[in-house]
């Protein structure tokens, strides 16, 4: 029996790579070789760093940084999104990993690999099963409220490596006040070397392109160098420190880094470690899932392309799931790197791949070089990275705009500061869906009227309007549904009860994009109770998917009144007294 092959589309639709592969040429691989050189020199402190930062050997930030990347550049549809360790997601990856209570380094990089896999596994079900819209439940001001939330957590903790002594805890607090007990073993050379090489981070960010320019470099080559600004502090700090025998003087480096390709590596299936994990593994892919797709969205736009959420996330599932199968951790598309591979003129995903031989060779050449590289120059990196990320004026802007996103935002940074990453993305995320469904169960209803001379219906409260005698005209402007059925309901009769000598009520539906079966109770009640009071009830401006239910329904049937394809048929109709027939409701299926 002859099986029948994928059509070119499906192989188009999960390989993305078969689309840009086709017209790729010497010029844009030209360019995806320069992207990929200023990306790796930023690449290789970064991955070095975040691996700290998630508590793991840093090795493993060079082994998240290699494959990971390759899968990306065939799976995924930006073609400027730089994948990799990030340091939200490096983490939440310690905060995960801490709940197991391992203590050796294997266990540990046991469970981090572990964690990747599953992350990996859960993005690309998601992926298949076309679910990305569920990162939709995780709004912006909360994404906002907790990468600042996360920013202060990351620089509070990379602290103990800048002033060279011992600190714990995963909240503020708890860093604030061990940070506080340990402050007299602090390390004079250590900080020495933290602070300049801090000092010298932000320095290279905003001032050494400007100064480079203004000498007469050209603006590319001028970049490139400010890029490398981190590879200039490591050599300059792992010079020193190795010339002055500063290792010896209590800094703290980094140590033997194994020189060599990524091992192959197979998570652990322990059901209770599983079980632990599981969670965080869902809120590291929603957190990654959002923050990278927000950033291959905003460099797509710009370059007039389009990305497939969907097919993204298999991107990054397959990436995770190569990062677990090469000795790595959780990764996501970056938001500095991702700018980086953009201005450096990346034009296809190819820039990634290249990106990923550069790393290759550097834990094949390089590693050996890193023994003695002090800690604090990391912890600088780190830090310099992250306190671009923290934004407290999202406070001023959601408190001026919305009330209801400054509480759910709020509390997202309270928690997350005070308590954990954890608590504080599942209370910002549960908030969220909360005050939805609160603003939701109170539609906004207007009492509306004709604006004179026009066929326009507004407000009678923000606007000067005609109104008819014995008529009350309401938009809803909310989908009704479970939740908010009832105080429609209420809020009619409560309309009802101050009018006098009322004759119809309209429902003027042109927000309602859906009435569920609760929904469709309740005005089957409310025309039931407005006929024994004598009172018609008519519809207007009902949407073609509504009407198409309703019609499945006795409701229309019922109805006491009429429905009418806009408003101003009803005024019409209602001011001249002549109801138009029930041929009128079929008119309405817009």
């Amino acid at each position: 029996m002859n099986v029948p092959r994928p059509s070119r589309d499906l192989l188009t639709r999960y390989l993305p790579i078969l689309t840009w592969a086709r017209t790729y040429d010497r010029d844009t691989a030209t360019s995806d070789l320069v992207a990929a050189v200023i990306v790796t020199i930023m690449l290789i402190p970064q991955s070095l760093a975040y691996a700290l930062l998630a508590g793991l050997p840093a090795e493993m930030g060079l082994y998240a940084s290699i494959l990971p990347l390759v899968a990306y550049a065939i799976f995924g549809t930006s073609r400027a999104l730089a994948v990799g360790p990030v340091a939200v997601v490096s983490l939440m990856t310690a905060a995960a990993i801490g709940q197991l209570g391992l203590t050796t380094p294997a266990e540990i990089a046991l469970a981090a690999i572990t964690l990747a896999f599953i992350s990996g596994v859960f993005l690309t079900l998601l992926g298949v099963l076309k679910l990305g819209f569920l990162a939709n439940f995780l709004s912006h001001p909360v994404i906002a409220g907790f990468i600042t939330a996360s920013g202060v957590l990351i620089a509070a903790s990379q602290l103990k490596h800048i002033f060279g002594i011992s600190a714990e805890g995963h909240t503020l607090v708890d860093l604030v006040i061990s940070l506080f007990e340990h402050q007299g073993d602090t390390n004079v050379i250590t900080l020495a070397i933290g602070l300049s090489a801090t000092a010298f981070l932000f320095w290279v960010r905003k001032g050494l392109k400007p100064m480079l320019i203004g000498a007469g470099l050209k603006p590319r080559l001028a970049d490139i160098f400010a890029k490398a600004g981190p590879v200039a502090a490591v050599v300059v700090t792992t010079l020193l420190t190795w010339i002055f025998g500063l290792a010896d003087k209590g800094v703290k480096i980094v140590g033997d880094v194994p020189m060599g390709l990524p091992p192959l590596s197979a998570p652990s299936f322990d059901m209770s470690m599983w079980s632990t994990l599981l969670l965080p593994a869902v809120l590291i892919s929603i957190i990654g899932f959002v923050e990278s797709v927000s950033v291959a969205q905003t460099l797509a736009a710009k370059r007039r392309q389009r990305i497939d959420p969907d097919q993204e996330l298999i991107g990054l599932g397959t990436s995770n799931i190569a990062s677990a199968v090469t000795g790595g951790f959780p990764v996501t598309g970056g938001f500095s790197r991702s700018v980086v591979n953009f201005d450096a003129g990346a034009e296809t995903p190819a820039a990634g791949a290249y990106t990923a031989v550069g790393i290759g060779l550097a834990t094949l050449v390089l590693t050996p070089l890193l023994f003695f590289l002090p800690k604090a120059t990391l912890a600088a990196t780190i830090i310099v990275a992250v306190l671009s990320l923290v934004d407290f004026s999202i406070l001023g802007k959601t408190w001026r705009y919305s009330k209801v996103d400054f509480t759910a935002v709020t509390a997202t940074i309270v928690l997350t500061l005070l308590v954990g990453v954890e608590v504080g993305v599942s209370a910002g995320v549960l908030l969220s869906i909360f005050l939805h469904l609160y603003k939701t169960s109170k539609p906004h209803v207007a009492e509306v009227g004709l604006v004179p001379g026009t066929h326009h219906f507004r407000n009678v409260k923000r606007h000067e309007v005609e109104t008819l005698p014995g008529v009350l005209t309401l938009r809803v402007d909310e989908s009704l549904y479970f939740v908010n059925a009832r105080f429609l309901e209420d809020y009619v009769l409560e309309r009802v009860a101050e009018c006098e000598n009322l004759e119809h009520v309209v429902l003027m539906f042109p927000a309602v994009n859906e009435v569920d079966m609760s929904a469709l109770e309740t005005l089957e009640e409310l025309n039931r109770r407005l006929s024994e009071q004598n009172i018609k009830m008519h519809l207007t401006e009902i949407k073609g998917p509504v009407m198409d239910r309703l019609k499945r329904s006795h409701f229309l049937h019922d109805l006491s009144g009429e429905v009418f394809l806009s408003q101003y048929d009803a005024w019409c109709a209602l001011k001249a007294g002549a109801p138009v027939g029930t041929e009128q409701k079929d008119l309405a299926a817009q």
